[in-house]
């Protein structure tokens, strides 16, 4: 059996050569800029000689895909918090409703991970829990890649749906929440004090989507760290070992930012900021009827085309998110 600190010296090795392929992808990102901006240059020469019409359409492509290019390596710049980097753990909660509720909350499940996937992230599933007729109760995502914390931080807060219920025999207008919690992936190194009598650990079968192991043996782990009541559960592994070794990292982790948080609330009330935290105060709308409309409520940021930000074209609404954080 291969000792603790071989899988630590791993881990660290890991964590090493993620940082090199990402300083190795910001240099090789400038070099691209660079040589953009030379071709830009020479076409916008030729276009002020030639004043050729196709070539001038040719030009404004080309420099609003250079702006975008821009805009995004700016970003990468700007992520320099200290845990920005990690893999990020995304928990979904639906509130009140019932099935409603838990089929808006598959439905961002499916925008995530199709956001995810654009975005080169790997998207592993820790916990599933499905609904009792459709949808989801509550389910855990793991993005693996450079900066996913540092995007998906932007996503934590309320989602709020208004749309024709498909549930609803009347055809009524429903309204249906779901929260949003986000959090880095911690390594073994992370100064959080998790005492062992403060945890109930439970095990039981696996049973959501994906695995052979499913509904076999009871590999599953929830862990309850009772002074909080935080729980959190892995079911993504074969072994119990390895689900519990996961569900301890996502605990550190809400650990972590409760932690945070509560440093935060103390700073707002010595600044006299009044922060109203429940289901009243979502981040985003998304409202199918009587209009398609998504809309930030901290930027303002909104569009009109609904179904491609549910199929995880979701960049603008980030992009805006941290960049009002920076200024």
């Amino acid at each position: 059996m291969l000792e603790p600190d071989f899988w630590n010296d791993q881990q660290e090795a890991q964590k090493v050569i993620n940082e090199s392929n990402a300083l190795k992808e910001l240099v090789n990102g400038y070099h691209e800029l660079e040589s953009s901006q030379e071709n830009l240059e020479l076409t916008y020469e030729l276009v002020k000689e030639e004043n050729d019409p196709e070539l001038k359409a040719e030009l404004e492509n080309e420099l609003e895909e250079f702006t975008e290019k821009l805009n995004e390596y700016e970003l990468q710049l700007l992520l320099n918090g200290p845990y920005d980097a990690n893999n990020a753990i995304l928990e979904l909660h639906p509130g009140a409703g019932g099935t409603e509720s838990q089929d808006w909350c598959s439905m961002l499940l499916r925008m995530y991970t199709r956001w995810g996937e654009k975005k080169g992230f790997k998207v592993e599933t820790l916990d599933y829990l499905p609904g009792e007729e459709a949808g989801v109760k509550s389910v855990t995502l793991l993005f693996k890649g450079h900066n996913a914390y540092g995007y998906l931080k932007a996503e934590k807060g309320i989602h709020r749906l208004v749309r024709i219920s498909p549930f609803d025999a009347a055809g009524r207008r429903h309204t249906s929440f779901v929260s949003c919690e986000v959090m880095p992936e911690m390594d073994d190194n992370i100064e959080v004090e998790v005492r062992p009598e403060d945890l109930r650990v439970d095990t039981y079968r696996a049973s959501g989507a994906g695995g052979q192991h499913i509904n076999k043996t009871s590999s599953a782990v929830r862990i309850t760290h009772i002074p909080t009541g935080i729980v959190v559960a892995c079911q993504s592994e074969r072994s119990q070992i390895q689900n519990r070794e996961q569900a301890m990292k996502m605990l550190k982790a809400k650990l972590y930012q409760k932690e945070l948080e509560e440093k935060e609330k103390q700073l707002a009330e010595i600044r006299g900021e009044q922060k109203e935290i429940g289901w009243g105060s979502q981040i985003r709308s998304y409202v199918f009827h009587p209009y398609s409309m998504v809309k930030d409520h901290r930027t303002n940021v909104e569009t009109g085309n609904v179904q491609a930000v549910m199929d995880g074209e979701i960049d603008t609404f980030i992009d805006a998110y941290l960049r009002s954080r920076i200024s």
